[in-house]
């Protein structure tokens, strides 16, 4: 593999704004999507985050091929659903947004802590950034079925050594969270302007 499992979702997150600065669906998703083969690598640990993510970016994708004129830049899915009052349903654009945002919180948080905390496990560093993101958002049977799959984490050095390819991980990873991190926090203000930032897991 040329460069690190992080150099397709490097790339392609060059493309998620217009030229006027508007977040647009599909490169946004694209690059989501491209994330996934990173959570793959954790093996079982991740299975939750990855169904969870994938569900929601398939979610979004239908909405948007349905029109996608309509819904090319990403809030105009929300602003929809806000006037139709649909917004706040459990299998909403919106809902799924929200979501995808706060599990790819999770995986920033995640990636940050392996490289400010070299020393720590694997396993703790998934348990920090789930405390520090999902957690208070999670009902009690999610967040136990999440410390549950936490445990199964892989060794830290074989993940990083998997993660590296022919590149430079740790370049990669802190490029990764520092461009990626200012989408996620464009979504939550934007969801925060119609009042949806709060929702909770039912």
């Amino acid at each position: 593999m040329e460069g690190t499992v992080f150099t397709p979702c490097l790339e392609g997150m060059k493309h998620v704004k217009s030229e006027e600065g508007e977040m647009l669906t599909k490169p946004f998703l694209d690059t989501c999507k491209l994330i996934l083969p990173v959570i793959d690598k954790f093996g079982a640990a991740m299975t939750l985050v990855k169904s969870d993510i994938g569900g929601n970016i398939s979610r979004l994708d239908a909405k948007y091929s349905s029109n996608p004129s309509e819904f090319n830049h990403l809030y105009s899915m929300v602003r929809a659903e806000v006037e139709a009052k649909t917004a706040k349903a459990s299998s909403s654009c919106t809902n799924g947004l929200l979501w995808l945002t706060r599990a790819m919180d999770f995986l920033v948080e995640l990636f940050r802590n392996l490289l400010e905390h070299p020393d720590w496990t694997m396993s703790q560093a998934c348990t920090d950034s789930y405390t520090k993101t999902l957690k208070k958002w999670h009902g009690w049977l999610a967040s136990s079925s999440f410390t549950m799959a936490m445990k199964l984490a892989p060794d830290r050095k074989k993940f990083m050594d998997v993660l590296g390819g022919t590149g430079d991980i740790n370049a990669d990873i802190e490029n990764f969270c520092t461009n990626f991190s200012p989408f996620l926090e464009e979504n939550h203000k934007f969801l925060a302007s119609v009042g949806l930032d709060g929702l909770k897991a039912s």
